[in-house]
């Protein structure tokens, strides 16, 4: 059983591509056919130092330019077809293991329900509702700027993939399918906030305007977001039967 908050896929581009142990592992299980043509790319970064993967030897390199949109498909319809039950507009309320199984409480289309279960796995990222309600520690630093990152049509702008640091910050620039363009934009000195909404597109336009001199104030947002550089690491990823697995 899966439980998912989201009533449907947001279609949002997110995390783009894979690394090459992804691909790795898509390939052992025969996955990799099913995203169609992928592009590769042996050319990284590590802290906006170019790298250069291609002297690595092995099975494959990293894929690039695939939107998460298209991964959550794919896999969603691999493990259904596996047998998996997916159960949208579930939100997880509690949870407590009970040694010899974990139940939780969960708030779905019909009211609030228990299930149990041998095992809970916690996949819900960087703010998980399943490593706080089984108390896991969580410790690191806490995000010291603001980073906006958007999807745009209109505009042609020429590549950046590891980005470009300029004298008051950093942005990057990459090509995605059907003629959208990813931007992330750095301004040096924004402090982070906590948004209850995304950042609005003008925020994001007069940001790159500050830095390149540029106004891309015409192009037509797809998507709007932003993130910190907060670092946390779980310091275990079992307690009992509840595990942490993902971001």
């Amino acid at each position: 059983i899966v439980l998912e908050k989201l009533a449907a896929r947001t279609g949002e581009s997110r995390g783009l591509g894979f690394t090459a142990r992804t691909m790795e592992i898509f390939d052992q299980r025969g996955l990799l056919s099913r995203f169609g043509d992928i592009e590769i790319s042996n050319v990284g970064h590590f802290g906006g130092l170019p790298v250069d993967f291609g002297v690595l030897r092995g099975a494959h390199q990293a894929a690039k330019t695939i939107p998460q949109s298209a991964t959550e498909t794919v896999l969603e319809e691999w493990a259904t077809q596996l047998g998996a039950d997916i159960r949208r507009s579930h939100e997880l309320l509690s949870v407590t293991d009970k040694e010899d199984c974990v139940e939780v409480e969960v708030r779905g289309p019909e009211g609030v329900h228990t299930l149990r279960a041998d095992y809970l796995v916690g996949c819900d990222g960087g703010r998980s509702t399943v490593r706080k309600a089984a108390g896991f520690d969580f410790p690191g630093t806490a995000a010291t700027m603001e980073m906006f990152l958007a999807d745009v049509k209109g505009i042609t702008l020429a590549p950046r993939m590891i980005g470009e640091t300029l004298a008051g910050g950093m942005v990057m620039v990459g090509p995605l399918p059907g003629g959208t363009t990813r931007l992330i934009v750095c301004e040096r000195g924004t402090p982070p906030q906590r948004r209850e909404t995304p950042p609005s597109w003008k925020e994001v336009a007069d940001a790159w305007q500050r830095l390149t001199g540029d106004d891309i104030s015409h192009a037509e947002p797809v998507w709007v977001s932003s993130f910190g550089d907060a670092t946390r690491h779980a310091t275990e990823y079992r307690r009992g039967r509840i595990f942490l697995s993902g971001d």
